[in-house]
């Protein structure tokens, strides 16, 4: 648990660039939406710093819409592109998102994905958020926890909560493409970030509560390299927080010691 959503951001901010400095060549898994955006501009401040090369990363986005053109200002390529590709020395090649060009079978997008991923290697640290009502990528709740890259339908909550993002009149996406639970699974480690008060409630159901399909991040219980980066406002429902509190400070000291946690990506 950390001060505030700044503090999430730079905390996570260090944990990537621990990879990168171990593995220049990272395959990254790269997550979209509002609380990621901070985590770019402390990446992006990095990088003008000197202190850190994107020019041998590969990415895998997590999702992307249905029935957007990736010039569309509210696809995911887009967002990608004005919140971080295009300022850092990313190659272009190396970035993936699960697009349907036009014409084409959704269907057969996931499998050519999927084998993407597998061609680069596998993800070496992905990067998550989490809906309010427990998703991770678009997997809703039910999703099955041994999906693949798929299409999805959003649920009534997501499609509320996206419409925040969209002016009125515009397409609302109910459909997309995302990566499944299995896939994101199967990355090396997880960092995912939650910020504000309305995340409490999922936070505390991936945390503490049963691993079930209706809290879909409640599989990175089974997850042997995770780290959850919160706010006090996210962490407030948590039942068990003197015990993260001890825990997170007696890692700080073994990191002290022996090196930090990433350092052996």
């Amino acid at each position: 648990m950390l001060d505030s959503a700044g503090k999430v951001a730079e905390r996570g901010a260090e944990l990537v660039a621990r990879v990168l400095r171990v593995r220049p060549n990272a395959v990254l898994g790269l997550a979209t939406g509002k609380t990621p955006i901070k985590l770019y501009r402390q990446l992006i401040g990095k990088y003008r710093a000197g202190e850190l090369s994107f020019g041998r990363v590969s990415t895998f986005n997590l999702d992307e819409y249905l029935g957007i053109e990736p010039d569309d200002p509210r696809s995911y390529r887009a967002y990608m592109e004005r919140e971080f590709f295009g300022h850092v020395d990313i190659d272009r090649a190396n970035t993936h998102i699960p697009a349907c060009p036009p014409g084409e079978n959704p269907k057969q997008v996931g499998p050519r994905y999927e084998e993407r991923i597998r061609h680069a290697g596998g993800i070496d640290l992905q990067i998550l958020g989490i809906g309010q009502n427990g998703h991770i990528g678009f997997n809703e709740p039910s999703s099955s926890l041994n999906s693949r890259t798929r299409v999805k339908t959003l649920a009534g909550k997501t499609v509320e909560d996206n419409s925040e993002l969209l002016s009125p009149g515009e397409f609302q996406p109910r459909l997309a493409i995302t990566m499944g639970i299995a896939t994101i699974m199967q990355a090396r480690r997880v960092l995912l970030l939650a910020t504000g008060a309305k995340k409490a409630a999922a936070v505390a159901q991936m945390v503490e509560g049963p691993v079930t399909a209706m809290c879909p991040a409640s599989i990175l219980q089974m997850h042997e390299y995770v780290t959850v980066l919160v706010d006090e406002a996210a962490a407030a429902a948590l039942k068990n927080r003197a015990y993260y509190d001890l825990t997170f400070r007696e890692n700080e000291a073994l990191d002290e010691r022996f090196g930090a946690y990433y350092a052996d990506s």
